[in-house]
């Protein structure tokens, strides 16, 4: 694995590096770039060789960005002749307001500018993502405990988005990722226990199905899913019998038009909830019965459907979630970046209500010769 990743020291981030990412090598041929681009690179070249530009790229939420070196990395990549462009950029990490100027490239446009709208797809998927991660992160500790949260998005979308999704899940603020892939960018590894496809091997005990993994995985804290049989609290007590100090957590992922046994055995608390999937009360009595039994340090891990606004609703009720586990809501792509050219030979130029937005807050980034 590359060692030039990002590491948080000193309470900032490294940027990542051109090695770092695996590009598909037919961007240069403009395989990925909007036809109108690469037919005004190809005008640019024959009638207007000498233009210089600066190109500006924003967009219009609060937000955590992210993709700024991607986005570098990109057209130190790909441009023509990256050691003559000028690039000046905030850093992955950094919070943004609605049209604040994020990267800035000056140069002539057909060095570089087919690589707009890769550029803005870059940074629209990896913002969105590490915000709705850092606003599910905030939400987490609404109770005023910072609960961790698992980026758990390998379902949720194709496998290739992996890298970049699990690094903006980190920039955000995630506490792991699921899988390997995921932590690519930044050096870690997939965290995970086990599926419910374990438990069906061993014909839905969850205990022998605990064994088993604890047999092959001695060294990690067991931590058991216990919704399989759609009876979270008996199972979780079975477990927690057989392990004892062993057991350090266990997940319910029960799903949201599934009520579980728990109400079913004691339909009189019903009524004045929605007993579906994974809800406060089921949390509460789990809780409760673990306590009962002397099970204190058995930790209660939640997934399933979990969004911002559940989580912030689960801590303002101080639900008894020790861990979220969150996928496909934070994949919702709701930042969009846009990139103009705002300024042609040192004059202002630009699509009419676009104007050059300095931004102070950009640091210049070295650009070398391929």
């Amino acid at each position: 694995m590359d060692k030039e990743i990002a590491l948080k020291l000193d309470g900032k981030i490294e940027r990542l590096t051109n090695k770092t990412f695996k590009f598909d090598e037919r961007i240069k041929e403009g395989w990925f770039s909007a036809v109108y681009f690469l037919k005004t690179k190809e005008i640019a070249e024959k009638k207007h060789p000498n233009n210089e530009v600066i190109m500006q790229f924003f967009q219009k939420e609060n937000a955590v960005l992210c993709g700024t070196d991607e986005a570098i990395a990109l057209i130190q990549t790909f441009a023509d002749h990256p050691e003559l462009l000028e690039i000046h950029s905030l850093k992955d990490g950094d919070q943004i307001s609605p049209f604040e100027t994020v990267l800035t490239i000056k140069g002539p446009y057909q060095a570089f500018g087919y690589l707009e709208g890769i550029i803005d797809g870059i940074l629209s998927r990896r913002t969105s993502v590490a915000t709705n991660v850092y606003n599910v992160v905030k939400a987490g500790r609404t109770s005023g405990k910072q609960k961790p949260i698992i980026f758990m998005g390998d379902r949720d979308d194709h496998y290739t988005q992996q890298a970049g999704d699990g690094y903006a899940a980190f920039i955000g603020g995630s506490t792991a990722q699921a899988t390997h892939a995921m932590n690519e960018w930044w050096g870690k590894q997939g965290m995970g226990t086990m599926p419910h496809a374990l438990i069906q091997l061993f014909e839905g005990d969850v205990v022998e199905a605990a064994k088993a993994y604890h047999d092959v995985y001695p060294e990690d804290n067991l931590m058991v899913l216990v919704d399989y049989n759609n009876d979270v609290i008996t199972d979780a007590l079975k477990v927690a019998r057989e392990f004892g100090e062993t057991l350090k957590g266990v997940r319910l992922d029960t799903s949201n038009n599934m009520v579980d046994k728990y109400f079913l055995r004691n339909q009189h608390i019903m009524g004045s909830f929605d007993p579906r999937g994974v809800n406060p009360e089921l949390i509460y009595a789990l809780r409760h019965a673990l306590d009962k039994e002397g099970y204190q340090h058995v930790k209660i891990i939640a997934s399933g459907g979990f969004t911002e606004e559940k989580i912030r609703k689960f801590e303002q009720l101080n639900v008894p979630v020790d861990l979220y586990g969150v996928g496909r809501s934070l994949l919702e792509i709701k930042v969009g970046f846009t990139g103009d050219s705002v300024v042609l030979n040192g004059k202002p130029e630009s699509k009419f209500g676009r104007i050059y937005r300095p931004n102070p807050r950009l640091e210049q980034v070295a650009m070398t010769k391929k």
